[in-house]
């Protein structure tokens, strides 16, 4: 399978570095297309395969095209690709809150797959959540799922809505963390840690409580339970995230961004 990144920024490096690391594919069926000279001649040296700077160099010879651009540049994609789509060619795109119908009907293609990663992708933790159009077929979504995997766990969604609850939830969800993460941090600052200190005490922290979260059939709640005791440190502190409401907070936080991710794909 020939494959084809429009885009030459982290997303679709990181893909391109994935995919070739994983034997997937290989540097002479790996393309990448980027109109900026700049970028390109830097891509270029980074030998990942055949870089490009206009579409009519490459589109014709890939079977999947990622489509891995900002959504504000879609429009402009479009226009400068429509006619070199070829019926048979699939499409993986992960711009945020553009819709399938939309680049169905913008480049005249039918096998449109729409996922969103996230960031931890590129060192292979990433969460993508993907769904696709009737045309793609089953082996068609399973090899894109299997390109998909080297990066990280994947879902597969019924329903196209749901990527845009996934882009809240696991495309912006590691900037939450390292929102509450950055926050803790400064607590221990001002209780007298030095920098490097705190930033020990909190990476281990987490790292730990995801661990042993993974190690256990326990739920959140149970766990939080266990931390707790009648009277003690946490529970002070879990109480004033109670008092001040913390958790509809971090809800409407996450929702707020759910919105936005659908305000971008009625545009």
């Amino acid at each position: 399978m020939k494959i084809l990144i429009i885009g030459g920024g982290n997303m679709g490096m990181t893909y391109a570095h994935s995919f070739l690391r994983s034997h997937i594919t290989s540097k002479q069926d790996m393309m990448i297309l980027e109109r900026s000279p700049e970028k390109a001649a830097e891509l270029a040296t980074k030998d990942i395969g055949t870089v490009y700077g206009q579409p009519d160099e490459c589109m014709t010879r890939a079977d999947l095209i990622i489509l891995a651009v900002k959504p504000q540049d879609a429009a402009s994609l479009f226009a400068s690709i429509r006619h070199t789509v070829d019926a048979q060619q699939v499409f993986l795109s992960i711009m945020a809150g553009v819709q399938i119908a939309t680049i169905s009907e913008a480049l005249g293609a039918k096998k449109i797959i729409r996922a969103m990663p996230n960031l931890p992708a590129q060192i292979g933790m990433g969460m993508t959540a993907f769904t696709s159009s009737e045309e793609v077929t089953r082996i068609e979504l399973v090899t894109v799922q299997n390109l998909l995997n080297t990066t990280g766990k994947t879902v597969y969604v019924e329903n196209e809505s749901a990527i845009d609850g996934a882009t809240a939830i696991s495309g912006s969800g590691p900037a939450y963390v390292w929102f509450f993460m950055n926050a803790m941090l400064k607590a221990a600052q001002n209780m007298g840690f030095t920098y490097s200190e705190s930033e020990l005490l909190v990476r281990q922290t987490f790292q730990g409580a995801i661990e042993l979260y993974n190690a256990t059939d326990y739920s959140f709640e149970e766990w939080i339970q266990k931390v707790c005791s009648k009277g003690g440190t946490t529970e002070a502190a879990l109480n004033t995230y109670r008092k001040n409401d913390l958790e509809q907070r971090i809800i409407n936080g996450a929702t707020a961004a759910l919105h936005r991710a659908q305000e971008l794909g009625s545009k």
